[in-house]
């Protein structure tokens, strides 16, 4: 088991964990996790060069709202600013991902939502167009953000909607 190491407090809340193995960081101290370093370009590699432009416009949407650590894990990128909370999954026609909400939002484009906790709901995308990165697609990169954030764990379970301070 990697050996724990503190960060620095930030906004109030306890500092983030960061394993000393794979220097990735959590909200959890001793988050169970895969160590490993892995590269963004390896999960582009082989896919065609749409799919990586459709990736970066979902990258420069979540900029948009706020800081994001980006991190290549062995399948997957995940998005996260104390916790994970939202990923992506490069194909060969489209990327596979899920945003973390704090309530469970039916809507058509979710494949499927899964309820982890009263707080956490991981709602199962795929785009496979620029165009699916409409209003509909940031007001749900920004929800998850706040969860990303834990601001989530301020409110009431199922109170989905709520601002940065």
């Amino acid at each position: 088991m990697p050996s724990p190491r503190r960060t620095l407090r930030t906004g109030g809340r306890p500092a983030l964990w960061r394993c000393r193995e794979c220097r990735r960081e959590f909200a959890n101290r001793n988050q169970s996790h895969a160590c490993g370093r892995y590269k963004l370009a390896d999960h582009f590699r082989n896919k065609p060069p749409e799919i990586r432009a459709l990736y970066n416009r979902v990258v420069a949407a979540l900029r948009a709202i706020g800081p994001v650590r980006i991190l290549p894990e062995k399948t997957r990128i995940a998005f996260q600013v104390r916790m994970s909370f939202a990923q992506v999954t490069p194909r060969q026609k489209w990327l596979d991902g899920h945003v973390v909400l704090a309530r469970r939002l039916e809507h058509p484009r979710f494949r499927r939502i899964e309820t982890i906790s009263p707080r956490n709901h991981v709602h199962v995308f795929r785009l496979s167009q620029r165009s699916e990165i409409d209003a509909d697609f940031r007001a749900w990169l920004a929800e998850a953000y706040l969860v990303g954030e834990q601001r989530h764990l301020e409110s009431p379970p199922g109170f989905g909607r709520f601002r940065k301070s």
